[in-house]
């Protein structure tokens, strides 16, 4: 998940080197915090949410295909 969820963000930013993923695994739970540059925030974002949205709706695809029920995808900049 972590490796999808980098992969997805390195091409859609400017400074692909500063994407981080942390990866915090319950049970049944995923939670998943994205960190990039201040000034790829947007980018990764996207109009009204669109670009974010999308990321985390593959990622719980992902999930459940794991075992996974709840999966949080958080952005920090």
């Amino acid at each position: 998940m972590k490796e999808l969820l980098e992969y997805v963000a390195r091409h859609l930013v400017d400074n692909p080197d500063q994407v981080e993923v942390t990866v915090k695994e319950g049970e049944k739970s995923l939670i998943m915090e994205l960190q990039v540059a201040p000034e790829d925030t947007g980018k990764v974002i996207g109009r009204n949410g669109r670009i974010i949205n999308a990321i985390r709706t593959l990622i719980k695809a992902a999930a459940v295909k794991k075992g996974y029920t709840n999966t949080i995808v958080d952005v920090k900049d």
